[in-house]
C-alpha cells in the first residue's frame, strides 16, 4: 500500500505550483501588455533613424559623409556602406530583430531579412534601404540593444522558483505545525498523559481548533483526578463502616444484641447510601430527553417530598412552562435541599424560581451558617467537607454538590453558592 503524504509536503507542493503558475501569467501579461508594445515603438523608432541615416547621407556632399558615418557609429550605433549585405535568409535573430523587421518593411513597403555578420567582436545586422536615387546598406550593432529577454525570463524564472517554493516550505509548516503539535498531545492523552495546554493563537479556525483541545484537555484531567478522588474516597469512607462491621461481627460471636445488629444495619445503609451517591455521580454525565413541565407546580412536589413536619420548605414561583429533563434537575435541586435543610436547621429553607424569556434559575435559600469564599469553589470536589470530623451524621458523604456540578454540565446549566444578606446560603441553579 502506498504510504500517504504528509500534509506539509501536500500544501508545499500546492503552493509551489500555485506561485510558479502566478508567476507565468504576470511574466506573459506583463510581456504581452507592457514589454512587446514598449519593443514594437522602439523598433519603429530605430527603423525610422535607419531610413532617416540613408536618406541623409545620399544628401549629403561627399566630403561629410565620412564624418556623418562616424557621428552615426559613436552616437547611435549605426553603420553605413555601399555594399548590399550577404549572408543567410535562414538566419535566426532574438526577437527583437524581427519586429525591427516588421517595422522597416511598414516603412520601406519592402520586406527584408536582417542579415547578421560578425565584425571582429560585435555582432551587427544589416538591410538594404533606399537612398537617393540608389540603395544604401545600413547595418545596426547588436550591443545597442541590450535587452536580454530569454535571460530574464529564465533568471526570474529561477529566482521565482527558489522564492515560491522558500515561501510554499514556510506557509506549509506555518499551518502544519499546529496540527502536529495537536497530533502529539492527543496521543499523550490517548496514553494516558496530562500535556501542556496548546497556544490558542494563529488563523481563527486553528486558534478555535486548539481551544476546544484546552477545554477536552482540561476536562480529561479533571476527569482523572476526578477519579482518583473518587477511589481514594471510597476506600477512605468504607473503610469506617467496614471496620465497625468487623467489630460487631466479632462481638455477635460473643454476645448477639439487636444493638450489634442494629448497627450492623445502619453500616449497611450508610454503605449503600455512599455507593447510590456516586452511582448518581456517574450518571451525572448521561443525557436526558427534556419534558414541558410547570415549575411551579414540579417545585411544589419536591419541595413536599423534602419538607417534614418539624422542617419547612417554602416554594416561590410563578406559573411557568419550561422543558426540563426531570430525573437530572430533581437530582440536582434535591441535593441542594438535603444540603440546605441538613446544614441549616433552626429556620425554613426556601425554594423560589426566577424567570424571564432568556433563563430560568432556581434557587435553594438558607439561613445556615454559609460557605466562606475561599472554600466556594473547593466545596464541589468529590469528599470535600467543611467539617473536619468527616461524619455522615454533619456532613453526609461529600458527593452531593459533585453531583450537581456535574449534572450541570452535562445539562448546560450553571451552578453558583452565593452568601445571603443578614447570613446563610444561596444556592441557584441557572438553566
Amino acid at each position: 500500500m502506498k504510504k500517504p503524504t504528509s500534509l506539509a509536503r501536500q500544501n508545499t507542493l500546492l503552493l509551489a505550483a500555485a506561485f510558479i503558475l502566478i508567476e507565468l501569467l504576470a511574466a506573459l501579461v506583463l510581456s504581452v501588455y507592457l514589454m512587446l508594445p514598449l519593443a514594437r515603438r522602439s523598433a519603429d523608432d530605430l527603423a525610422g533613424l535607419m531610413i532617416l541615416s540613408a536618406q541623409t547621407w545620399a544628401e549629403l556632399p561627399p566630403q561629410t559623409r565620412g564624418d556623418f558615418e562616424l557621428e552615426l557609429l559613436a552616437n547611435h550605433a549605426l553603420a553605413l556602406r555601399a555594399e548590399s549585405p550577404g549572408g543567410g535568409i535562414d538566419e535566426w535573430h532574438p526577437p527583437y530583430f524581427y519586429l525591427l523587421e516588421d517595422a522597416l518593411a511598414n516603412r520601406s513597403g519592402t520586406r527584408q531579412h536582417l542579415v547578421r555578420e560578425n565584425v571582429g567582436n560585435a555582432t551587427w545586422y544589416w538591410t538594404y534601404l533606399p537612398a537617393g536615387n540608389g540603395h544604401l546598406a545600413v547595418g545596426v550593432a547588436e550591443h545597442r540593444i541590450a535587452a536580454q529577454p530569454w535571460t530574464a525570463l529564465l533568471i526570474a524564472l529561477l529566482g521565482g522558483l527558489a522564492l515560491a517554493g522558500g515561501v510554499a516550505v514556510w506557509l506549509a509548516r506555518r499551518i502544519t505545525a499546529p496540527l502536529a503539535r495537536l497530533e502529539q498531545a492527543a496521543t499523550r492523552i490517548g496514553q494516558g498523559e496530562s500535556p501542556e495546554l496548546l497556544p490558542e493563537t494563529g488563523p481563527t479556525e486553528l486558534a478555535a481548533l486548539a481551544g476546544r483541545f484546552n477545554a477536552m484537555a482540561r476536562q480529561v484531567r479533571e476527569l482523572l483526578q476526578a477519579r482518583t478522588t473518587l477511589l481514594v474516597g471510597v476506600s477512605h469512607d468504607l473503610r469506617t463502616p467496614l471496620a465497625r462491621m468487623r467489630l460487631a461481627l466479632e462481638l455477635l460471636k460473643l454476645d448477639p444484641t439487636p444493638a450489634l445488629i442494629a448497627q450492623l444495619e445502619n453500616d449497611i445503609e450508610e454503605m449503600n447510601g455512599l455507593i447510590g451517591s456516586l452511582l448518581d455521580l456517574a450518571r451525572g454525565l448521561e443525557r436526558e430527553p427534556p419534558v414541558t413541565v410547570d415549575l411551579a407546580d414540579w417545585l411544589g412536589d419536591l419541595a413536599a417530598d423534602f419538607a417534614t413536619p418539624e422542617r419547612c420548605v417554602t416554594v416561590s414561583c410563578p406559573p411557568c412552562q419550561r422543558s426540563i429533563p426531570p430525573r437530572a434537575l430533581r437530582r440536582a435541586v434535591g441535593n441542594l435541599l438535603q444540603n440546605a435543610l441538613r446544614h441549616a436547621p433552626a429556620a425554613p429553607v426556601e425554594l423560589v424560581c426566577e424567570t424571564d424569556d432568556t433563563q430560568c434559575r432556581i434557587g435553594v435559600l438558607d439561613r445556615g451558617p454559609g460557605i466562606p469564599p475561599d472554600q466556594v469553589e473547593a466545596m464541589f470536589q468529590p469528599f470535600h467537607r467543611l467539617d473536619p470530623s468527616r461524619s455522615p451524621a454533619t456532613g453526609g458523604a461529600g458527593l452531593g454538590l459533585a453531583i450537581v456540578r456535574e449534572l450541570a454540565r452535562a445539562n448546560h446549566w450553571e451552578v453558583r453558592l452565593e452568601p445571603r444578606p443578614g447570613g446563610g446560603l444561596a444556592a441557584w441553579l441557572c438553566m
